[in-house]
């Protein structure tokens, strides 16, 4: 049982690395072919850093654990709330001060549809082509609203578009050998690390005698979900933490419509009714427990991060249980 944990956290190392480093290959690449900035933001960065993620989806539903994907996405939605943004809460204190309204109310609607039609049965291609439609609806209405931001600043600004537009990963003297091997590198890396971590999970699973569902929203999932963890504590210590929230809404939004969009069409996604009695109710809630910080900027202070780390110590106890 050891082994299996340590061919676990194998998989999760090699899948952080790789999934980092086809980050910064597919930015630079994409600015060395022209693709403005905004749209690499929109598009290349959110499905790299959730690439993690999508692979695991994917290999499980292809290994014949299709509850570990499921799971995996509930889990870290739950988690993203009240242990990512719970924590650096609870060191530090965040700022709320950035303006999320119109985010929230797509990450809560993309999450009514997403609640909705796993109530209608298994996830099928179709259900696929929903969730992955009202993804690009989102990136599309996104890409609108900066653009007239930003075209309303430049009204007296000499540019639209600067060096501040570029994404964090960006390095415009990057040489083209470092961009291929920094593809090449995660292109490889992620299958073996989701292979990796796959395989030992579903070994965990059935030495503990639990179901993959429940490995998916445990362990997986506040595996895949310790870069938002990183990154955030990583802001609130240098005091840029007003994007955390932001960022974990984008981070949910994209999990329900982009991982299970893409895995539902490689394969079908029963649904555990467990699922549906409990651990959807609880992502629901945890998203829901944002609106106060969301429309009246509250801050995050550390009793708020105390209560929320409690808050999903004691959900993981209670499907542990």
């Amino acid at each position: 049982m050891i082994t299996e944990f340590a061919y676990a956290g194998l998989g999760l190392i090699i899948l952080l690395l790789a999934g980092d480093l086809l980050v910064k290959g597919a930015v630079n690449l994409s600015l060395r072919l022209g693709i403005p900035a905004l749209i690499v933001s929109l598009t290349v960065v959110a499905f790299g850093t959730s690439a993690p993620e999508l692979l695991i989806s994917i290999t499980a539903v292809l290994d014949g654990v299709p509850g570990l994907a499921l799971g995996n996405v509930i889990g870290s939605n739950t988690a993203n709330v009240l242990l990512i943004l719970g924590i650096p809460a609870m060191i530090f204190g965040l700022a709320t001060g950035s303006d999320t309204r119109r985010s929230f109310l797509f990450m809560m609607l993309g999450s009514a549809l997403f609640v909705g039609l796993g109530f209608l049965g298994p996830y099928r291609w179709w259900a696929g082509l929903i969730l992955l439609g009202a993804l690009a609806l989102i990136l599309f209405d996104s890409a609108r609203e900066v653009q007239a931001h930003r075209r309303a600043a430049a009204a007296d600004a000499q540019a639209a578009e600067d060096d501040d537009d570029l994404p964090e990963e960006a390095d415009p003297d990057m040489p083209w050998w470092k961009i291929l091997g920094f593809l090449a590198l995660g292109l490889i890396g992620l299958p073996i690390g989701a292979e990796l971590l796959i395989d030992s999970s579903v070994s965990i699973a059935q030495a503990f005698g639990v179901s993959d569902t429940v490995i998916g929203l445990t362990l997986v999932a506040v595996g895949t979900s310790l870069p938002e963890l990183a990154t955030t504590v990583m802001a609130a210590l240098r005091r840029h933490a007003d994007v955390a929230l932001g960022n974990v809404i984008g981070s949910n939004m994209f999990n329900l419509l982009g991982i299970i969009g893409v895995a539902s069409l490689v394969g079908q996604i029963p649904v555990d009714p467990a699922l549906l009695r409990f651990d959807v109710w609880v992502m629901l809630a945890a998203s829901a427990v944002l609106a106060p910080f969301v429309f009246l900027r509250w801050g995050m202070g550390r009793l708020v991060g105390v209560i929320f780390t409690a808050l999903y110590v004691a959900y993981i106890l209670m499907v542990l249980a």
